[in-house]
């Protein structure tokens, strides 16, 4: 189940006024012929089982190119060389990743979807100048052809788990409530499924003097990626 709604959908059921009808079940992804397998990949990397994250993903490069990189500038150059056409490419990040405004991302700026998704190359409001930012709110449910997934503290790793996050104020303040942990992962696995041909993860260095940008928030995650295998851009 792609979204890891298990436990809901038990309580659900066990309702009097629910009827279950298991032939209502979409058990396959019909986003795109790579989509399937990209999905397993991601899953397996958000449930940290990162040996078959790891074999997973040597079937989907071929197809669908992944990269990893700290630089973002890197990131949107790779975009931008990958896309032909009118394929469409964008940055996405969680809605809680509020500490990417010395990337000049700032999430609690309002981006028009419509726009964003569907004007040219030439509209400053369009996700292809990669200046705004579209969220797992404006993205659920649609793709682009290319994304640049970048990665904040809100989702870190620490001694094998994850930990969660939010930012209130000042400072970053440790989420401790089953089914917000259960939100962000499942924001960050939207995000990690919104393209159709391939996607560059960012993962910023931080800054050792800034404490809501710690590298010990980020360095974790840009290693765990490395190892399970996505190539790291030069």
């Amino acid at each position: 189940m792609e979204y890891h709604a298990d436990e809901e959908l038990r309580h659900l059921q066990s309702r009097p006024n629910v009827h279950w009808d298991n032939a209502l079940h979409l058990g396959t992804t019909i986003r795109s012929f790579r989509s399937e397998r990209v999905s397993e990949f991601v899953n397996h990397l958000l449930r940290l089982d990162l040996a078959e994250a790891r074999s997973t993903l040597l079937e989907v490069l071929p197809h669908f190119p992944v990269r990893l990189t700290r630089d973002l500038s890197a990131a949107k150059r790779w975009l931008r060389e990958q896309a032909r056409g009118t394929e469409r490419y964008g940055m996405v990040v969680s809605s809680q990743a509020q500490r990417l405004k010395p990337h000049a991302i700032d999430v609690r700026v309002k981006v028009d979807p419509v726009r964003w998704f569907l004007e040219d190359r030439d509209d400053v409001r369009s996700s292809y100048y990669l200046e705004d930012v579209a969220t797992e709110f404006q993205v659920q449910g649609l793709e682009l052809d290319w994304a640049c997934v970048v990665w904040d503290g809100d989702l870190r790793l620490h001694q094998g788990a994850w930990d969660y996050y939010g930012f209130k104020g000042k400072r970053w303040q440790r989420v401790l409530a089953e089914d917000r942990k259960r939100y962000l992962l499942n924001a960050y696995r939207v995000l990690l499924t919104r393209a159709r041909q391939g996607m560059v993860l960012v993962v910023p260095e931080g800054d050792s003097n800034d404490p809501t940008r710690a590298p010990a928030m980020y360095d974790p995650a840009f290693r765990m990626l490395a190892e399970t295998g996505v190539p790291v851009l030069e």
